[in-house]
């Protein structure tokens, strides 16, 4: 009869170590992008803190400077914080094939 492992000798699985996302360019499967308009944007952040894939690039300002379009996923959660009005200072388009 064979002896069943314990939890410490199972192996490990597949894993990355913490820190490797700008090693892995995820933003390729989304099916909209979110489009940034310069001349709408008030630089509330809002969209910043949101973002769950840190896609919002600030420069050296602390200015909102565009997309990270390698990790953006294309959820929209930065465009559904977006408080300007009547038309948002990000809208999502159609990802091109």
């Amino acid at each position: 009869m064979k002896k069943n492992m314990g939890w410490k000798e199972l192996p490990h699985g597949d894993s990355s170590p913490a820190g490797t996302a700008n090693e892995f360019k995820t933003g390729d499967w989304r099916s909209e992008r979110p489009v940034w308009n310069k001349e709408k944007c008030i630089n509330c952040y809002f969209c910043w803190v949101y973002c769950p894939d840190a896609s919002i690039l600030l420069d050296k300002d602390n200015k909102v400077a565009g997309i990270d379009y390698d990790h953006c996923k294309g959820c929209g959660i930065c465009r559904a914080e977006c408080p300007v009005k009547p038309e948002k200072a990000i809208v999502m388009k159609q990802e091109r094939s």
